[in-house]
């Protein structure tokens, strides 16, 4: 819009710059307003149930199943929300447990928990010391949650305030999932599963990371071996 100005500018001996012009155009109510989609809220902390401490304060997980990390996003469907609930290990960076349910209840986050135990050996679990860590909403510190993780010998860790920095891999999984892998709007909670898995399936076995030596997660999962990361701090 500024370039298509440029006439009347230098006609009238103005001077102004890209962001000098947004503002005053912002001043003046004359910027469109993108219309967004409405966020649900995902994260409930004002409850009853006991808050456990912050365990990773700098922890860093030197083979699979040490860290799990956990935390719950929102998909768009035409007519609601559906929630999906992941769990990812912090050495590898794979999805090992996951769920997309159709409300916050903690038996949605509860199956991904299930899955992800499915797929390990109590015993390990147990030698390991292995860590959940999560935010500190009503699901993951519900009763059946945290006995589900004392039951496998799982050591329970969570956020200590609201900054997403204190859960950052289980937030930037949820950008590339949303951002890289699926679609902006599904139809319905059918569609909206299946595409999920897919994605899930993408990310785990075709998709190389920078933060796991450009393997797959779920061929650094099969490693115990030190794992470079790619980029600069």
């Amino acid at each position: 819009m500024l370039l298509m100005l440029n006439d009347f500018i230098r006609l009238h001996n103005l001077y102004i710059g890209r962001d000098e012009f947004f503002d005053l155009l912002r001043e003046n109510n004359l910027l469109i307003r993108k219309r967004r989609r409405p966020k649900p809220q995902t994260t409930f902390s004002n409850h009853y149930y006991k808050r456990y401490e912050n365990l990773i304060i700098g922890f860093v997980p030197t083979a699979p199943n040490q860290l799990w990390v956990s935390d719950i996003t929102y998909i768009h469907l035409e007519k609601s929300f559906a929630y999906l609930n992941l769990i990812t290990d912090a050495y590898s960076h794979k999805i090992v447990g996951f769920n997309l349910f159709n409300n916050l209840s903690v038996r949605g986050t509860a199956s991904a928990l299930e899955m992800a135990i499915d797929n390990i050996d109590k015993r390990d679990a147990e030698s390991s010391k292995l860590i959940h860590h999560s935010d500190r909403g009503m699901q993951y510190c519900s009763h059946e949650y945290t006995n589900l993780l004392k039951a496998n010998f799982i050591n329970i860790s969570m956020t200590q305030t609201g900054d997403p920095r204190e859960n950052a891999l289980a937030e930037r999984l949820n950008g590339i999932l949303k951002e890289e892998l699926l679609e902006e709007v599904y139809p319905d909670f059918t569609n909206a599963r299946s595409a999920v898995a897919f994605a899930i399936a993408t990310y785990n076995h075709q998709r190389p990371h920078s933060s796991v030596d450009m393997l797959t997660p779920f061929k650094a999962h099969q490693t115990s071996d030190p794992l470079k990361k790619h980029w600069k701090t």
